[in-house]
């Protein structure tokens, strides 16, 4: 690392991160970060036998899994303004006063979220590797072996990797300004 990132005041100097495109981290030593974003299911719901499977699935998954990764959990906040407002204006085109009831129950535990800060947990497996290929080849096999344990999976984007960043640089706590800036 140069003097001039081990000296500077800002975060986005001492990263070894130089860009994020293409739902990749591209790190200063030629290396990309990336990996796949898990959809959360809830399997406690399911019947013991269900349950069971799925972590079975799962313990046969990970073991397959022949390279290095990390399992990232990240909190992202939860933006209900535009449903919020569909349920203001839903509010105000009705005149039925049991419906406008239920209407301003739905609005109030919608004020309740947005004033206590609700995020939603996500959850990621990523990993390293200069080759490209290789990457899209293990993105591949992980969203195929994530779906045979009943669970959906996506190439991580580059705001998915945004968010997991400001989780790790600033705890967990949202900014209002650019998280990583490309050198």
């Amino acid at each position: 690392m140069s003097r001039k990132y081990k000296n500077s005041p800002y975060t986005e100097d001492w990263l070894p991160i130089s860009n994020i495109q293409n739902g990749m981290i591209q790190l200063r030593n030629r290396e990309q970060v990336t990996g796949v974003k898990i959809a959360p299911r809830n399997i406690f719901i399911l019947d013991a036998q269900a349950q069971a499977n799925v972590i079975t699935s799962l313990k046969n998954f990970y073991n397959m899994i022949d390279f290095e990764f990390w399992l990232v959990v990240a909190d992202r906040p939860v933006d209900i303004s535009v449903y919020m407002s569909q349920l203001q204006l839903l509010y105000n085109d009705t005149t039925s006063p049991a419906i406008r009831k239920v209407i301003m129950q739905d609005i109030e535990k919608g004020n309740t979220f947005i004033n206590n800060n609700i995020v939603d947990t996500e959850y990621y497996i990523l990993f390293k590797d200069r080759d490209v290929d290789k990457l899209q080849k293990q993105i591949r096999l992980l969203i195929n072996g994530l779906a045979g344990c009943g669970l959906n999976a996506s190439q991580t984007s580059n705001d998915d990797l945004r968010i997991i960043l400001e989780n790790f640089l600033n705890g967990g706590d949202t900014t209002e300004f650019g998280t990583v800036m490309p050198v």
